[in-house]
């Protein structure tokens, strides 16, 4: 593979849009159209524009198909990639280059085409753009515009190839590009439907009367104000000049990526000291507006561009790379401010820099537009974002430029440095891709579903919930999870976590949707609920928490005779005892047995089991050991003895906090158990000041994010950087910590330093994990390994005795709720001897799942929290959406579910996106099915794929599992599902070959 693309010549570009729209009712996978209606539209540079947006001078402005798919979303200001001097081959962009999954970074700068090339794109698109709009009936023909973008010194903006591409994009009527274009048009009418002759010739060639200088970091004022001369006076062209966030100095940026949660950013002074200075700005600006005042144009500036970071985590290849999206906006929002604010709003601005759904319409409002993105389409969604953010304008009204509004912009900026869309999250973000490696054919899933321990059905469940039908929804969770109430209450949730609207703006929220099912639907599925078979076995479940209950479902629901041993009063073990009251309340545990006592369950409680043989005398067939990690964690504190946590916690509970732990309470860990403990300590009777000591930061804590907010929002004061050393005279004193480099966890390891702090301690409460029960399994013959744990067949969790198998927390250690659950499923599976649940999947209408693509949709309390479901288990295509350049393409194939994904090699500049985004282990550009256009394309690539040998589709090279070969259509030797996706692209695509 390489990563040089290759251009589409105009009539295979043409013919693929106009086939694409035709067949599919899509452009380059773009799905619903933007269509203005008879709004009026803004005027800018003399020239009409239908809505203020537009892709940024980027990835998505580099090639034609990249614009044409932004026009047809609903981009209207086209802002086309930079041209320099340095072009082509000889300019270095590392790859990959884009990493955007949460904050925006990018290694990339300039076009990677040659001048002429980039030149080329842009006309063809200008053309076409022109014909569609017509043709679709997107708007007026005249409704866009383009901007071209060009650096970085006057003497490279002099040289002939630059020099030519500004005079070809103002007017382009003498260049061969705009003349085969319109002369292909019009030679081939009969494709067009409502375009006409007159319409072609209609189509200006006067392409840009405006542009943008990018100036590299570094260049001197004297330099950017030269240029600006030069395009205002020598080529009579409105110009904008970007500018950079170093403008607000070192300390502003510095503390305000610091406040934000962007402390780990790296960043030299030096680029604030070398860049542009603010004093000389604001002359220079003025000198400026006036001159094209003066020429009957117009100035402004373009904030901003991207800011320079260091690379300290192999982000991205090499030593330093440009932040954009969100960490970048409260940057660019206060340069614009500071800027409106001294040139008392009349200075125009062009806006990008963390512009989004969340933003955009207070921005534009304030009077600060075109606005040009991005990050926020490099995300899931991807150009079909530009739809909705058109809609939200429209809907706002359009307001002509008559100023900036100072106060306005200047609180959009006050208010972006505490706005939750804006701030980095308090955890790092966690890995949100499978271990596993993306497949060559039917590669999607529902990464909920994935990220799930028992792969609960939660796309099919949303579905039926979006529909208001909660008892079937109710039925789909109880085949795989017999805990609906309490995985609905106190599940660590991993499906969110995975959930893809985590690239949109916040998960779906599953939990509390199966608790909403479970709600509505608890009765009368009860009522419903009966055994589905009859075994002739009797089982012992010996341990009532969550993995025991889990587990007692499983066998009864299958006809199994099955009796829990439970040695307290009740059942649900940790749940009930341990978490704390006010999270959930043993109602709730009640619900999910009441589930195993309709299904036959008996239920033995206050019976402690010590003898496994005791059981099976008692004439047991299995018995499965759920009794947990009961065993306290061991902390050695010199000078005193902690307190365990979750024995203080069920003290908690049932004393409803009446305990004597003084007024300064040090709870230490990190974990979710540490969070409960804490919080706990809050609300316990007496305490004032409740203190969490680390040896991390809250960055690195293994806790949830969501548990550790609680935690904060409830007052715990965390101790970050310490290490507890020894207490004395009601204090603990810790060792200060500091962190160093990336261990092999992904964390930060840490340093012990010679400082101490000292902190108030009435008590001290240790919450540093638990151990399993190694005596209890020794005890009864059970064979353990070198850390006490049961040593198990890790498909069955038998031991080593016949028959007796260990599930819970007391098999590997502390773990979620739903991981009990799978243990439980596995060891219920063995007993009977197939599979516990069943195949609950349903799909929804793929008609519904595009009309969610793209559209931000935040939880609101009158909405279902249903309806944000995205339905990937139906279609996901994330690597389509995020694709720049439109390489990665949905093939609906005959005779197959899915839509299958063919990489087009020849298209991909491996800007490494689609990788970023893959919910599997893999990257789409290197590891998907590829067409190939040639021999020479596929010789430079390792990716199994194909080329086309002739037109007719009959003949192929095909590359399968490392091998090379030509073969016929119709041959036996070859996967059939890999000979239906060639023919599929052959017979029903055929506009992806390059010609």
């Amino acid at each position: 593979m390489s990563d040089r693309m290759t251009c589409i010549p105009f009539p295979q570009l043409l013919n693929w849009v106009l086939d694409e729209f035709r067949t599919k009712e899509t452009v380059f996978g773009v799905h619903t159209p933007y269509t203005t209606g008879s709004e009026t539209p803004l005027e800018i540079f003399g020239r009409k524009l239908e809505t203020p947006i537009g892709p940024a001078a980027g990835p998505h402005t580099q090639l034609a198909q990249n614009i044409i798919a932004s026009y047809f979303a609903g981009g209207r200001f086209f802002e086309v990639k930079t041209v320099q001097k340095l072009d082509g081959d000889d300019l270095p962009v590392s790859k990959p280059c884009i990493k955007a999954d949460d904050e925006g970074y990018n290694v990339e700068w300039s076009t990677e085409l040659y001048v002429p090339q980039a030149q080329d794109e842009y006309i063809k698109a200008w053309v076409i753009l022109h014909l569609i709009a017509k043709e679709f009936q997107l708007g007026a023909q005249d409704g866009f515009q383009f901007n071209m973008s060009v650096g970085y010194d006057l003497a490279g903006i002099k040289t002939e190839k630059i020099n030519t591409f500004i005079d070809s994009m103002m007017e382009a009527k003498d260049t061969d590009s705009f003349k085969n274009a319109i002369a292909y048009a019009k030679n081939n009418l009969e494709k067009f439907s409502r375009v006409t002759e007159k319409d072609i010739d209609a189509i200006p060639s006067a392409i840009c009367n405006s542009a943008t200088i990018s100036t590299l970091h570094g260049c001197p004022p004297q330099e950017i104000e030269s240029i600006a001369n030069y395009l205002i006076l020598e080529k009579h062209l409105n110009t904008f000049v970007k500018c950079n966030p170093t403008l607000l100095g070192y300390e502003f940026a510095r503390n305000t990526l610091d406040s934000m949660g962007y402390d780990y950013l790296v960043f030299g002074e030096f680029h604030f000291n070398d860049d542009l200075q603010y004093k000389d700005a604001i002359p220079m600006f003025k000198r400026l507006m006036a001159l094209a005042d003066s020429q009957g144009l117009s100035f402004g500036v373009k904030i901003t561009n991207t800011f320079p970071v260091e690379i300290k985590q192999n982000e991205l290849p090499g030593n330093e790379m440009y932040m954009s999206g969100k960490a970048l906006f409260p940057l660019s929002i206060s340069l614009a401010a500071k800027l409106s604010q001294d040139l008392d709003g009349k200075l125009r601005i062009s806006y990008s820099g963390g512009a989004d759904f969340f933003n955009l319409a207070k921005i534009v409002k304030a009077g600060v537009w075109p606005v040009t993105m991005a990050t926020t389409l490099l995300k899931p969604g991807g150009y079909q974002r530009l739809k909705q953010l058109a809609e939200l304008l429209r809907d706002q009204g359009y307001q002509p430029f008559q100023g900036i509004d100072v106060e306005a912009i200047t609180k959009i900026a006050k208010a972006s440095v505490s706005d939750p869309h804006y701030t980095k999250s308090i955890k790092i973000p966690p890995v949100r891709k499978t271990k596993t490696q993306v497949p060559l054919v039917d590669c999607f899933f529902a990464p909920c579903e994935q990220g799930c321990p028992i792969h609960q059905d939660v796309a099919t469940y949303m579905k039926l919930a979006s529909e208001k039908d909660y008892t079937g929804a109710l039925k789909v969770i109880l085949d795989k999870n017999p805990l609906p109430f309490i995985t609905g209450t106190v599940c660590a949730h991993n499906c969110m976590t995975m959930c893809t609207r985590n690239f949109y703006e916040s998960p779906v929220h599953i939990r509390n949707v199966k608790l909403e099912c479970a709600q509505k639907a608890y009765q009368q599925v009860l009522e419903a609920l009966t055994p589905v078979g009859k075994i002739n076995k009797k089982a012992a479940i010996v341990g009532g928490g969550p993995a025991g209950i889990a587990a007692a479902f499983y066998l009864a629901r299958a006809g199994v005779n099955v009796t829990i041993f439970e040695k307290r009063k009740t059942l649900g073990g940790i749940v009930t005892w341990t978490v704390p009251d006010f999270r959930i309340d043993y109602h709730v545990v009640e619900k999910d047995v009441a589930f195993i006592e309709k299904l036959g369950v008996k239920i033995q409680t206050d019976t402690e089991i010590r003898s496994i043989d005791d059981l099976k005398k008692q004439g047991f067939d299995a018995v499965i050991i759920a009794v947990g990690a009961y065993k306290p964690g061991l902390l050695k504190i010199e000078g005193c003895e902690p307190l365990n946590a979750l024995t203080f916690m069920e003290e908690f509970n049932q004393t409803q906090g009446k305990i004597s732990l003084g007024k300064n309470v040090v709870v230490i860990g990190g974990g979710n158990t540490a969070m409960d403990t804490a919080r706990a300590a809050k609300r316990t009777h007496g305490v004032e000041n409740v203190y969490l000591v680390y040896r991390r930061t809250k960055r690195y804590m293994p806790a949830d994010e969501e548990e550790l907010l609680m935690a904060v929002e409830d007052g715990v004061q965390f101790k970050e950087l310490l290490a507890p050393s020894k207490w004395e005279q009601g204090a603990l004193i810790c060792r200060k910590m500091t962190l160093g480099e990336l261990d092999a966890s992904g964390r930060r390891s840490v340093i012990e330093t010679t400082e101490t702090v000292t902190i108030p301690a009435d008590s001290v409460i240790a919450a540093i994990g638990e151990q399993v029960p190694t005596e209890f399994y020794t005890m009864n013959g059970i064979a353990v390994d070198q850390k006490g744990k049961p040593l198990v067949n890790s498909d069955t969790l038998e031991t080593n005795l016949s028959d007796v198998y260990v599930v819970g927390d007391g098999l590997y250690g502390p773990a979620t709720i739903v991981e009990g659950i799978r243990d439980s499923m596995k060891a219920a599976e063995a007993i009977i001897g197939y599979k516990a649940s069943s195949n609950c999947a349903q799909k929804n209408t793929k008609a519904l799942v595009f009309q969610k693509k793209g559209v931000i949709t935040e939880s609101k309390p009158d909405h279902p929290e249903s309806d944000r479901c995205l339905s990937c288990s139906t279609v996901c295509e994330r690597c389509v959406d995020v694709c720049p350049n439109r390489a990665n393409i949905s093939v609906v194939v005959p005779g197959m579910e899915m839509a299958q994904i063919v990489h087009i090699d020849s298209m991909c500049n491996e800007c490494g996106n689609c990788g970023t985004f893959c919910p599997y282990d893999s990257a789409p550009y290197k590891d998907k099915f590829t067409l190939f256009a040639n021999d020479a394309d596929m010789k430079n690539s390792t990716n199994e794929g194909f080329i086309v040998l002739d037109p007719a589709g009959t003949r192929f090279k095909l590359r399968l599992d490392g091998t090379e070969r030509d073969m016929v259509a119709g041959d036996p030797s070859v996967p059939s599902a890999i000979m239906a996706i060639m023919s599929a692209v052959c017979q029903d695509y055929p506009y992806l070959i390059f010609k």
